[in-house]
């Protein structure tokens, strides 16, 4: 069944009409279609090199549009108003993805939130259940667009990219290593990005602790000299005169 969709999907690069399949299968490839749009990008930027970065354009375009839709899928039809899931949601739990794995990025959306949807829109992973999850799970959409076009954009423009240098040798590249080293540099990013923000908060953290240690060490002194001056001195009797 894959093959042959894999086939179709192909097909589209022979003919005048393959600019528009490209952008229809990126725009419904994020909400529910099982073929990631790259099959037909590759073939197309082989097929017209100089249009290479047109191609990523309009793919990136249609996968942005269709994360959209996958937003609203999950944020307006995935469940009923008494709380049980519609039809819609059980037709994807029963042919695209399961509950589990739906319910599992939910809780990651709760601890990464941005970084999840870059994962999920430049790594293999499949977009499409992180974008309708995005929507389900109420995420906030300006955050998830820009994710989604970051990580979409940083995937399309690559291959757009490295065709348009390379030509044609670079698709045996492309085909073995390009997804391993996408996963590759996504956890680098995510890694340094971590390190980062840990030095910088254990920074403040520390400027903090340093500041109210010396607000501690002031406050007697001032204390005690606002003692001092309260003093009353007494002046010497007369027989001391």
């Amino acid at each position: 069944m894959l093959k042959k969709l894999y086939d179709w999907v192909l097909s589209w690069s022979e003919s005048r009409w393959g600019w528009i399949a490209l952008f229809v299968i990126a725009l419904f490839e994020a909400s529910w279609f099982p073929l990631p749009p790259d099959i037909l990008l590759i073939a197309l930027c082989l097929g017209a090199t100089k249009k290479s970065f047109r191609f990523a354009s309009l793919c990136l375009v249609g996968s942005i549009l269709g994360a959209m839709l996958g937003y609203a899928i999950g944020h307006f039809l995935w469940t009923a108003p008494e709380g049980e899931p519609t039809a819609i949601a059980n037709f994807f739990y029963d042919h695209v993805f399961s509950v589990e794995s739906f319910n599992n990025v939910g809780d990651l959306y709760d601890k990464y939130n941005f970084w999840i949807v870059f994962t999920a829109g430049f790594t293999p992973l499949p977009f499409k259940l992180f974008t309708i999850a995005g929507g389900m799970f109420d995420i906030n959409f300006l955050m998830f667009v820009i994710a989604s076009t970051v990580s979409r954009g940083l995937r399309f423009f690559l291959i757009g990219g490295l065709i348009w240098k390379y030509g044609a040798p670079i698709k045996v590249f492309i085909d073995k290593y390009f997804n391993l080293l996408a996963s590759l540099f996504t956890v680098l990013l995510i890694g340094f990005t971590a390190l980062a923000l840990w030095i910088f908060g254990g920074g403040e953290e520390s400027t903090e602790s340093s500041e109210s240690t010396a607000t501690e060490v002031v406050a007697p002194n001032e204390e005690s000299r606002a003692n001092n001056n309260d003093i009353e001195f007494i002046e010497p009797c007369d027989t001391l005169r």
